[in-house]
């Protein structure tokens, strides 16, 4: 049994749209919440009240998408007729157990409209910190080409591990 590399750091990442990198990308990008939706659930045979999460359905999952300058990149994803299509590509930095440091492709593909553009401030010698919000609809999470998390709320989709636990639903509706 092989022992896992330990997880480190983000070694490096770029941010593309439409296959094309993003150049005015500033320097953290955070990754949104899954919230499950659930109903409080209670009465004969539990003891007071129980959370049950529906499975796949999630509130409203935001990234934000931050910029160094007001210029198109951030105000192209403002055109709100189309969904943004944005692809992290990452170099996730691993230690194995001898102490070697080791690389695993990490890559996030999220789609959503344009829900805020905060265009920042300006101020000589400093960058204007814009950045563009996005709702999202659909994300997909990788690791070295396998797929963790597979979210598509429009096309009722949710994979853990590859497994599609909506399957069943879709074939009973």
């Amino acid at each position: 049994m092989s022992v896992p590399n330990i997880p480190s750091k983000i070694n490096s990442y770029n941010v593309y749209n439409d296959a094309e990198r993003l150049i005015g990308v500033g320097d953290e990008v955070t990754l949104p919440d899954f919230e499950a939706l659930a109903e409080t659930i209670s009465g004969a045979g539990i003891l007071g009240e129980l959370d049950d999460p529906t499975v796949g359905h999630f509130s409203n999952m935001e990234m934000e998408i931050p910029f160094r300058l007001l210029d198109n990149e951030a105000t192209d994803m403002l055109d709100m007729t189309r969904a943004v299509q944005l692809t992290l590509r990452a170099a996730q930095q691993t230690l194995s157990v001898e102490g070697n440091t080791e690389f695993r492709q990490l890559r996030v593909v999220v789609r959503g409209k344009s829900a805020t553009l905060a265009m920042g401030s300006v101020q000589s010698g400093n960058p204007m910190d814009t950045s563009v919000t996005l709702n999202m609809s659909y994300i997909l999470i990788e690791v070295d080409g396998n797929s963790l998390v597979e979210l598509d709320k429009l096309n009722p989709t949710f994979k853990i591990n590859g497994v599609d636990l909506m399957q069943r639903v879709r074939e009973m509706t």
